[in-house]
């Protein structure tokens, strides 16, 4: 079932929002001038007129996507978008990362006008869990992929069940289209329910028991036990399903045919990333739908900051992975292309519990040159509980990149920076790509 475009939404009114739009827009153009982007501008614009996301999104003609998940969220919507660009269509994204309201609101600043005009023909959204329900009130989604449940931020959100209310509370306000992983135990649960519902039209992607095999740790899925034999029951055919992984070139059956495709970063989740977002825009474009398009749109497409991206600095080549729970930096790791020679793995305080480090398999590394960020102590405790050597400990990562880069550099001429979020937004900013909206375009 697709979702029709529709006439326009009532355009807001010019008198209405010129004020709130004018005072997010200078407090964003000042932002920026200080060499970054920030969700500032978004709480004044929300502060000054609370209905801003609600009026300015009911615009698009083929409503707003929500992609949800613990982990994958930035590279599927950056896919997504990828996707429906290719099909013609004018997107309205927080590439950002954004995920929040204020962030959505600064993203939206950017591209309205004064008067409260967007010209877009459709949103596609990421959304952070905790705040779902609120977003999703506010720009009423017509579709909506989640991509898994993964043990995260455990000081946040304290167990999985906790998460699985909220995306059951986000799916309800959805109302056309739910994309799932047919992989994912909460979610294959979730699926029965909905089903009962009858109330949306529903869709899978999933991985072959042999791809899940060929990780060397699978994908760390959390189960829901609760509801474990609701979930064991549920078999579906899924619409796009990962059959293998060899680097960064993906084996993906659609519909039972086999393609293969070269993504921008290398791993098995994100090939599962791939697989959610084709699902995604087949249900919500329908017979506008082009498998052949959607498949040129994601091998052209480029990474998203941070997250396998590859940056050039004084003539060097890092290359940049996340940090952000047991299952982004494992996946990660596995698909590392052997032991790095080069490598700085840093942390800031925003990690708040990292306990999880011990569960992870570290032995991929033969050694770590620099360890960085706030935690540095923590990560150098862990290198060597598995006698991992590391070189230098710079907390401050400022120092601890230049020493990086003034090092001798490795016969492959590569440098890894495996990075926390905050860490990351800093790195890339001390490396010349503070802008990170136009990063991610």
């Amino acid at each position: 079932m697709s979702r029709p475009p529709k006439p326009l939404g009532t355009r807001p009114s010019a008198a209405r929002y010129f004020i709130p739009i004018l005072a997010g827009k200078v407090v964003r153009l000042l932002a920026r001038l200080r060499g970054g982007g920030s969700a500032f501008p978004g709480y004044v614009t929300l502060k000054l007129a609370p209905r801003f996301l609600h009026d300015i999104t009911r615009q698009f003609p083929h409503g707003n996507v929500f992609v949800l998940g613990s982990n994958g969220k930035s590279t599927t919507t950056h896919m997504l978008t990828s996707i429906m660009r290719a099909h013609g269509l004018t997107v309205f994204t927080n590439p950002s990362g954004g995920n929040l309201p204020q962030g959505i609101a600064s993203s939206l600043l950017g591209q309205v006008s004064l008067s409260g005009r967007l010209k877009a023909d459709i949103g596609v959204i990421e959304v952070d869990e905790a705040f779902g329900k609120v977003i999703a009130e506010a720009l009423t989604p017509s579709a909506a992929v989640i991509l898994n449940l993964q043990i995260d931020q455990i000081y946040r959100f304290h167990e999985p069940e906790r998460v699985a209310g909220m995306f059951r509370d986000i799916v309800a306000e959805v109302s056309d289209v739910v994309v799932l992983n047919r992989d994912d135990h909460f979610l294959r649960t979730l699926a029965g329910r909905l089903e009962e519902e009858g109330r949306l039209d529903l869709g899978f992607f999933g991985l072959t028991d042999e791809a899940v095999a060929s990780a060397p740790h699978g994908q760390v899925i959390a189960r829901d036990y609760e509801n474990e034999s609701i979930a064991a029951d549920a078999v579906r055919e899924v619409y796009a399903e990962v059959q293998a992984v060899d680097g960064a070139t993906a084996t993906i059956a659609f519909d039972g045919v086999a393609r293969s495709m070269r993504l921008s970063a290398r791993g098995l989740h994100y090939a599962v990333d791939a697989a959610a977002a084709i699902t995604l825009a087949r249900k919500v474009l329908g017979e506008r739908f082009s498998l052949d398009t959607a498949i040129s749109a994601l091998e052209s497409a480029k990474p998203v900051y941070g997250r396998g991206e590859t940056v050039q600095h004084n003539g060097q080549e890092l290359e940049i992975l996340l940090l952000k729970n047991l299952a982004s930096f494992q996946m990660n790791v596995d698909y590392l292309d052997g032991a790095p020679e080069s490598v700085m793995i840093a942390l800031d305080e925003g990690s708040k519990d990292l306990s999880w480090l011990y569960a992870a398999d570290v032995s991929k590394f033969s050694h770590v040159d620099v360890v960085s960020g706030p935690k540095a102590a923590f990560m150098a405790l862990r290198l060597a509980y598995d006698n991992i050597d590391y070189g230098t400990v710079e907390p401050d990562l400022e120092k601890a990149l230049k020493t990086m880069l003034a090092s001798e550099l490795p016969s492959d001429g590569k440098r890894t920076l495996i990075l926390d979020y905050d860490q990351m937004i800093l790195a890339r900013k001390l490396l010349g790509h503070s802008d990170l909206e136009r990063g991610a375009s």
